[in-house]
């Protein structure tokens, strides 16, 4: 069973939550962005081993968008947050 971290209700069953795919911060409004830069934002994932930040949310419980940082062959949690909360 995987147990997903939540920062507001502590640990809980993974079926409680969505995961929402991996962290990665928008290109800032003001900043001139190409077609293919923007395409690559919107669609490449980077799908790295290890560990990486990912958004997750929990639908069966209090309903926080959160991120967590979890290991991509373990499916170890190293620690969840709030966003801008690092």
């Amino acid at each position: 069973m995987l147990v997903v971290p939540c920062p507001n209700c502590g640990p809980r069953n993974a079926s409680e939550f969505r995961y929402a795919g991996e962290y990665r911060p928008r290109p800032h409004p003001s900043q001139d962005v190409t077609d293919d830069e923007w395409a690559t934002y919107l669609y490449t994932r980077s799908n790295t081993l290890g560990v990486h930040t990912e958004w997750w949310f929990h639908t069966s419980g209090c309903g926080l968008w959160f991120l967590a940082e979890r290991h991509t062959k373990t499916n170890a949690f190293v620690k969840s947050y709030l966003w801008g909360a690092t």
